[in-house]
C-alpha cells in the first residue's frame, strides 16, 4: 500500500508542474518550473498517457523524426473529439505547420521558394526601409519623454510591415491584424473546454473572411506581391486548393507576424537588463547574429511543440506507445545543462548555439531566414537612434505559454 502511494506521488508531480505552467502565474515566468520538470528526466512519462520531453537531444531528435507526427486532422480526431466544430483548427490543421507528408512536403515545395534564402536577400532593402520608419515612428512617439509601448508601436508594427507590403496586404489593413492575431495564437495552448477555442474561432474566421478577399482582389489585379504570386502558381499548375493556399497564407500572415514580434520584444528587453551585450549590439554589426540566437535559446517566442507517436517505439530507451501524445518543451530544452554551459546565463557570444525554436527537419521555420534579417536589421537600429533608451515600467507577457511573448513592454527613449 505504501509503495503503491508512493508511486502515484511521483506520477502525479508531473502533471501538477503542468498544471502551475498553465496557471497564469506560470505562465508569466515558465522557467522555474521547467527546472522542476527536468528533475524527473529528458523524458517525463505520465503514466504512458502523454510523455514530457525536457532535454535537448530528446527534443531535437523529435523534430526530425518521421515517426513523431504534427497535430494535423487525422492525429486531433485521437486527441480532441469535437474539434472539427471549431474553424480555429479547422483551418489549422489545412496548413505546413500542422500536416504531415504527403500534404506537409506539398506545401513546403510550393511555397518554400519565396522564403528560401537567395530570395530573402532581395527582400533586405523592404526590411531596411520599414525598419528604420519604423524606429522613426517611435522617435514621434517617445519625443518629450513620452512613454512608449514597444510591443504595438515597434515590435508588431514592424513585423507585420514586413510580411504585410510582402503579401500585398494594404497599409491600412495591417494595424487591425493584431488583435485578429493575438485572437488566433490562443487556440495553440493546451485547454480544458473546448469553448476555450472560441476566441481562437473568432479571429480565424476573420482572417479567413480577409483572406478569402485578398486571393480574390490579387487574381482579379495582380501585383508584384507574394500573393499575387501564389494565385498565378496555384491557378497555373493546380497543385493545392483554393481552401489550402487561403490556409497556408493565413498561416504565413500569423506567424510571420507574431513569433518575430515576440523575437523583436525580447531582443530590446534583454539588451536593455544586459548593458554591455546591448553596446556590443549597438557597435558591431558581427554581434546582431549571435544576439539573435542567444534570444531564441534564452527566452523563444515558441516554448513548446506537440508530437504524437505514429508507432511504436523505443526512444532514447523509453518505451512510447503508438498514439501517446509528446510535448517537446522547447524552451526546457534550450536550457539543458547537458548541452548548453550555464544555460540561464545570457550569453550571446556562446559559440555552437543552435536552439531549438526554429524547429528542425522538414518542419524547420520556413521564414527563419526572413526573421533572423529582420531582427539583426531593425533591433541593433532601435539601440543606435536612442543609446539611453530604458524600460519605463515592469513589462508583462501575454497569458499564454505555447506562444509566449510580451503583453506590453514600456520604455522611454532618452
Amino acid at each position: 500500500m505504501a509503495q503503491g502511494a508512493s508511486t502515484v506521488r511521483a506520477l502525479a508531480e508531473p502533471a501538477d508542474v503542468m498544471l502551475r505552467l498553465l496557471a497564469p502565474e506560470g505562465k508569466q515566468d515558465p522557467y522555474p518550473l521547467y527546472e522542476e520538470m527536468r528533475a524527473h528526466g529528458p523524458l517525463v512519462d505520465l503514466n504512458g498517457v502523454h510523455v514530457f520531453a525536457t532535454g535537448y537531444a530528446e527534443c531535437a531528435r523529435a523534430l526530425r523524426e518521421p515517426g513523431m507526427l504534427s497535430t494535423d486532422g487525422a492525429v486531433q480526431d485521437r486527441k480532441m473529439p469535437g474539434w472539427r466544430e471549431h474553424s480555429s483548427w479547422r483551418w489549422l490543421t489545412r496548413n505546413m505547420l500542422f500536416a504531415n507528408d504527403p500534404d506537409h512536403e506539398r506545401y513546403r515545395r510550393f511555397f518554400g521558394t519565396a522564403f528560401a534564402a537567395r530570395s530573402v536577400e532581395a527582400y533586405r532593402p523592404l526590411v531596411e526601409r520599414f525598419a528604420a520608419e519604423t524606429v522613426e515612428h517611435v522617435a514621434v512617439l517617445g519625443a518629450g519623454c513620452a512613454a512608449v509601448d514597444l510591443v504595438p508601436e515597434f515590435s508588431f508594427r514592424f513585423a507585420a510591415d514586413v510580411i504585410g507590403e510582402l503579401l500585398g496586404v494594404p497599409a491600412g489593413d495591417r494595424r487591425a491584424m493584431r488583435g485578429i492575431i493575438g485572437d488566433i495564437t490562443t487556440a495553440l495552448d493546451p485547454i480544458g473546454d473546448l469553448s476555450e477555442l472560441d476566441r481562437g474561432d473568432g479571429g480565424m474566421d476573420r482572417l479567413a473572411e480577409y483572406t478569402h478577399d485578398l486571393v480574390a482582389r490579387r487574381r482579379a489585379e495582380p501585383g508584384a506581391d507574394l500573393t499575387s504570386a501564389f494565385v498565378r502558381a496555384r491557378d497555373e499548375g493546380g497543385e493545392l486548393t483554393d481552401e489550402e493556399l487561403v490556409a497556408n497564407l493565413m498561416l504565413l500572415t500569423v506567424a510571420a507576424t507574431e513569433a518575430p514580434q515576440d523575437l523583436l520584444s525580447n531582443m530590446v528587453r534583454l539588451a536593455l537588463e544586459h548593458p554591455a551585450h546591448a553596446a556590443r549590439l549597438r557597435d558591431d554589426p558581427s554581434a546582431a547574429p549571435g544576439f539573435v540566437d542567444e534570444t531564441l535559446r534564452f527566452d523563444p517566442a515558441v516554448q513548446a511543440l506537440n508530437r504524437v507517436a505514429a508507432h511504436d517505439m523505443d526512444y532514447f530507451g523509453m518505451k512510447i506507445a503508438e498514439g501517446t501524445p509528446v510535448t517537446l518543451l522547447i524552451a526546457a530544452g534550450n536550457r539543458d545543462p547537458r548541452r548548453f554551459t550555464d544555460p540561464a546565463v545570457f550569453d550571446p557570444t556562446r559559440s555552437d548555439n543552435q536552439p531549438l525554436t526554429l524547429s528542425g527537419g522538414a518542419h524547420y521555420c520556413l521564414g527563419a531566414a526572413l526573421a533572423r534579417m529582420s531582427a539583426e536589421t531593425v533591433v541593433p537600429m532601435l539601440l543606435r537612434r536612442f543609446p539611453g533608451l530604458e524600460q519605463a515600467g515592469r513589462p508583462t507577457f501575454r497569458d499564454q505559454l505555447v506562444q509566449r511573448g510580451h503583453a506590453t513592454l514600456p520604455v522611454v527613449t532618452g
